[in-house]
């Protein structure tokens, strides 16, 4: 009901203590409820603090467009790159100084951390920071395959790998395998496979498709990589509409499923009605448009540098 904290729920505290993980990711909202809080606290003058994690990612790739106006969510409040590059303490700095420059923000700093280094690579266990973020391996591969949850296609949920594992009953695993494959995508190779879903989009039904085998992290572009994805499954099943009625709340199993190709999924997502989930999650139409007219790689490979 409530994203941005109220008032009444804030009343009487002396600081806001943020201590949360991030994985690197626009659409991971964990940075965008500490957002909301540092307008909160901006509004009510409380001071916030904020614990300093690293990016499990790393600090120094970035990859994908930014957002452009109107198209802000919860999914992406600001504008900023899908693979963001930043840790949660340097995303409260940004939001800070761009948004809300009368908030009173301080970050502790981490000791020793280098900008290079996965989460895998620190004297650290890995934490699961959500039920479908299992691995690093996951994070690794999330700034693109998020994208698939604005589509009819299992992004692997109730599967041992989401976000690895990508398909559903219409796909064909090893002509998409094939095909992916011969885009000599750099740092990764797709394997075919089947799969059934235990919970979520197509739930018990063997579904056909692929797992990303991610080799090379440094080489590795996973926004790219799953904009071609998702852009081979549309070439190769053509694209579906469904006759959707509009729902008072996402659901994953919805009309969409149940059409015999890709299809974007319909509104609403992330709490917005009037815009397409897939537009959300991209930040503009851009993507989207270039998926319809069957764009070549070269023009998605544009988009994902815009």
């Amino acid at each position: 009901e409530f994203r941005e904290p109220t008032d009444e729920m804030l009343a009487g505290l002396d600081l806001i203590l943020v201590d949360l993980p991030d994985v690197g990711s626009r659409y991971y909202t964990f940075i965008w409820t500490m957002s909301l809080c540092i307008k909160a606290a901006e509004r009510l003058g409380i001071p916030v603090l904020v614990l300093d994690r690293p990016n499990p990612l790393g600090g120094v790739r970035v990859e994908g467009p930014g957002i452009e106006t109107g198209f802000e969510s919860f999914v992406g409040l600001h504008n900023v790159p899908i693979r963001h590059g930043k840790t949660i303490g340097e995303i409260a700095r940004h939001v800070a100084n761009h948004h809300y420059s009368n908030a009173r923000v301080d970050v502790i700093e981490m000791e020793g951390w280098d900008r290079q280094f996965y989460a895998d690579q620190l004297p650290y266990a890995w934490v699961i920071p959500s039920p479908n973020m299992p691995t690093v391996d996951t994070a690794v591969v999330y700034p693109g395959a998020c994208l698939l949850e604005a589509t009819n296609l299992s992004e692997g949920r109730g599967t041992t790998r989401p976000f690895e594992i990508v398909g559903a009953p219409f796909v064909n695993g090893q002509q998409l395998a094939d095909s992916l494959n011969r885009l000599s995508l750099e740092g990764v190779y797709f394997r075919p496979l089947q799969f059934e879903p235990t919970f979520n989009k197509h739930q018990g039904k063997i579904c056909e498709g692929v797992q990303t085998h991610v080799l090379d992290r440094i080489t590795f572009r996973p926004v790219l990589a799953y904009a071609c994805l998702i852009n081979e499954i549309a070439k190769q099943t053509g694209i579906h509409v469904s006759s959707h009625v509009q729902l008072d709340r996402f659901q994953a199993n919805s009309d969409e499923t149940a059409l015999p190709g890709f299809a974007w999924k319909q509104p609403p997502y992330e709490y917005v009605y009037d815009r397409m989930p897939i537009d959300i999650l991209s930040g503009s139409e851009e993507f989207r448009k270039l998926v319809e007219v069957g764009a070549n790689r070269n023009l998605i490979e544009a988009w994902t540098l815009s």
